[in-house]
């Protein structure tokens, strides 16, 4: 039987409240993971039969080792502040999405077994029993949150609801209900090094390919080196960028600016993946593993410089956990950024002048950015506060003439979700992805109307991958989502490249998309 057809909410306005719609998204949920997705992560196969204690006893351990967890389920006044800052509440109208609604998931039960009150008077503080109901409900909703903290920067108290959703995904994980997509995933990277299960001689014939491409178009031979001993710099960036479009331009994008720059890289087949899903799944052993990963590959290769690529949760992870979970990095040399976006590379650049670069080659674009979540709300590019939101741009600016930003209460801090962050990513959740996207694609038609927007700038793969599947729902191509450094590529001369001015042809021929 057909899936029923997704029902586009419409907004006139980004932010408009939603009519409520009590258990609109009641049981959606994506598929729970096999005995061979949880066991190589170290999660049992599925449900053990004294899955209450373990879950309380989990519970009851992140209470006491993560003191932000435990202050989050206890400070909570029901202010309302954050009621209606959430996508996904905004594009369902279902109240349990609700960041407040859905923190009390499972405060409920934290009040039920850890509060006095709850313990001896339920009734007066809502408390409630845990039963296998609430643990699949924690199931669906706690998989209706991407993390992506927007809820958390209007909290008068700071209460950081993506460490409740990871919380809950920890305890549902170590209890046998793991999320099959997020498992799987981590499951690849352990036994290939990345999330696509791209082995080496795959990868090694794809970089071979995008050198091709490279030399086709502009004459020059660029190197995409792998596992080269001795390089300056390792690139640690998303499969993606291996894999499809928008992501391989991007990575073009990349390989051009190190070869103007002048620097020796290498991609590492070992650690070929920036992104790190034990972020997703609330689990930092699964973090830490794959952290040390990126480690390892920089000390066998040797390599003086560490530099992710466009990703949004592998920079939260890289920027906020690195040295925590995998440090450390003294073996690197401390005369540049441990570790370093890709954009502060280019930016560097680009302020040097390395970079010759003709912005009228992206004139067939009229432009926006998506500030992404995790690189908006949990780091910085650069050395200074708010570097996450100019860098990026900067550089937009540098290589493209049209360019305008959505409303300034859908960008920078404040910045939307894509809807498909978080784990979300699957396709037994496109509905809510669907629905969760709605208000960033709301601010976008709005300057649409205003500017004649027709397309969208990301440095994450999740948002990349995202809008590729929601862009058509409202009224975008497909290919209207591009990465920063494809436009960087776009607007490159690279040194002996032969433009099409110089070859004696018009320069409108250059402009052409």
């Amino acid at each position: 039987m057909a899936a029923p057809e997704t029902v586009i909410p419409e907004l006139e306005h980004a932010l408009d409240v939603p009519c409520l719609r009590p258990g609109a998204m009641e049981g959606l949920q994506p598929f729970v993971a096999k005995p061979e997705h949880n066991e190589p992560l170290g999660f049992p196969g599925e449900l053990v039969p004294d899955w209450k204690e373990k879950a309380l006893e989990k519970m009851a351990e992140l209470a006491d080792k993560n003191r932000g967890f435990r202050v989050y389920l206890d400070m909570c006044v029901k202010c309302g502040a954050c009621t209606d800052k959430c996508h996904y509440f905004i594009g369902t109208g279902d109240p349990k999405n609700m960041p407040v609604a859905r923190q009390d998931l499972l405060r409920s039960v934290y009040r039920r077994y850890f509060t006095f009150a709850g313990k001896y008077f339920p009734w007066l503080v809502g408390a409630r029993d845990l039963t296998e109901d609430v643990l699949y409900e924690w199931y669906s909703y706690y998989h209706q949150c991407s993390q992506c903290r927007r809820c958390s920067v209007f909290c008068p108290y700071g209460i950081d609801t993506a460490e409740i959703t990871m919380a809950a995904r920890d305890i549902l994980a170590h209890v046998g209900i793991g999320q099959k997509y997020s498992n799987e995933i981590i499951g690849k990277v352990y036994k290939i090094g990345n999330n696509l299960g791209l082995p080496e001689p795959a990868l090694a014939n794809t970089l071979e390919g995008l050198e091709e491409d490279i030399e086709e178009e502009t004459g020059v031979t660029v190197r995409l080196p792998l596992d080269e001993k001795g390089a300056d710099i390792l690139l640690v960036t998303p499969s993606a960028d291996f894999f499809a479009e928008p992501h391989v331009d991007g990575l073009m994008g990349y390989a051009k600016v190190f070869h103007e720059a002048g620097v020796s890289w290498t991609i590492s087949s070992y650690a070929s993946e920036a992104a790190n899903f034990g972020m997703f799944i609330g689990n930092y052993e699964n973090m830490r593993q794959i952290s040390l990963r990126i480690r390892k590959a920089a000390q066998d290769l040797g390599v003086k410089r560490i530099i992710f690529g466009e990703c949004g949760h592998a920079w939260r992870v890289a920027y906020s956990f690195l040295n925590t979970l995998a440090g450390p990095f003294d073996f690197l040399d401390q005369n540049y950024p441990v570790p370093q976006h890709i954009l502060d590379f280019t930016w560097g650049e680009i302020q040097k002048g390395t970079l010759k670069l003709d912005k009228s080659r992206n004139d067939h674009i009229n432009l926006t950015y998506h500030d992404s979540c995790n690189v908006a709300r949990a780091s910085r590019i650069g050395d200074y506060p708010g570097s996450q939101f100019e860098i990026p741009r900067n550089v937009i600016r540098a290589v493209c003439n049209n360019y305008h930003d959505m409303d300034r209460d859908t960008t920078h801090e404040s910045t939307l979700c894509c809807g498909g962050g978080g784990g979300l990513l699957t396709d037994d959740l496109t509905d809510l992805r669907i629905k969760g996207a709605a208000p960033r694609m709301t601010a976008m038609q709005k300057l649409t109307e205003e500017h004649g927007t027709t397309h969208l700038a990301a440095i994450c793969a999740i948002c990349k991958s995202q809008f590729t599947k929601v862009l058509p729902k409202y009224g975008y191509e497909m290919d209207a989502i591009l990465s920063v450094h494809q436009l960087v590529s776009n607007a490159v001369i690279l040194t002996g490249q032969e433009t099409q001015e110089d070859a004696g042809e018009p320069a409108e021929a250059a402009q052409a998309p």
